[in-house]
């Protein structure tokens, strides 16, 4: 009876969780849609430096790339709200180590993300968009539809901000002992093929992409080998200072005897 008060009681607690997040999702897309003509300017900045016009072909399609755009700034702003809310759902089931280490890394996780979409924005977008549009305008008249655009936009920025956060949850697992850098190490054949298919996949489909999606993720692979590393190694000096100050308990205690 006491496990299914508690199952019900969890279920409650998801329910009320995810009517906050969906609110703030409401709320922050609401607030997006009202300074959406300035973040749509900002974002075409790209479209403009190639003195290009991005185009609609329906009257509908531009509540469509607004909402897109609206959508897109959302996550982002949500976010926060939506880690806290998945931190205090599950924190109950871990260990008082495991709160720790998550609330130590929540800020982290919350750059990583950041920083991921600023640097797809700022190196990755800008390569792989000019290098398309100038191989483009070698043979075709180029005129970009808005939601495409957009779509495009999305699909290259949003995964790199959730893939910059590999580093964070290897630091974590590391410090639960749930992966060591050998394992990592050993796997990592397995994890290069992995991402050159993940990367395939995300990124458009010619080989400047595909090399401009899947090398920053191979770096931040191994970037978070050498962090498992050192967490490892940590770990392993603060368990060999214990045990020695148990050793001395002990042999002060029998000393005292």
């Amino acid at each position: 009876m006491l496990d299914k008060m508690s199952l019900v009681g969890h279920l409650t607690d998801l329910r009320k969780r995810l009517i906050y997040v969906v609110i703030t999702f409401v709320v922050m897309f609401a607030a997006s849609l009202i300074f959406v003509n300035k973040i749509y300017s900002y974002l075409v900045s790209p479209v403009r430096h190639e003195h290009l016009k991005l185009m609609v072909v329906s009257p509908g399609e531009v509540i469509t790339v607004y909402f897109m755009v609206a959508g897109f700034v959302t996550v982002g702003l949500s976010l926060p709200v939506v880690l806290y809310h998945l931190w205090k759902f599950v924190s109950p089931g871990l260990t008082l180590a495991e709160r720790r280490y998550v609330r130590r890394l929540l800020p982290a996780m919350m750059m990583m993300f950041v920083l991921g979409v600023l640097f797809a924005w700022y190196f990755i977008f800008p390569t792989i968009f000019y290098f398309l549009v100038h191989l483009s305008q070698m043979h075709f008249n180029v005129q970009l539809r808005a939601d495409h655009y957009f779509g495009f936009l999305v699909n290259i920025c949003l995964p790199f901000g959730f893939i910059f956060e590999l580093p964070i949850v290897v630091i974590f697992l590391t410090m639960i002992d749930v992966i060591r850098p050998r394992l990592m190490r050993k796997m990592r054949r397995y994890a290069y093929m992995v991402i050159i298919i993940l990367g395939v996949f995300i990124s458009p489909p010619e080989l400047v992409s595909h090399l401009s999606v899947v090398t920053p993720m191979i770096l931040l692979y191994e970037i978070s080998i050498l962090l498992s590393a050192v967490v490892s190694r940590r770990k392993r000096r603060q368990r060999e200072k214990e045990e020695a100050k148990e050793r001395e308990e002990t042999s002060s205690s029998e000393h005292d005897e």
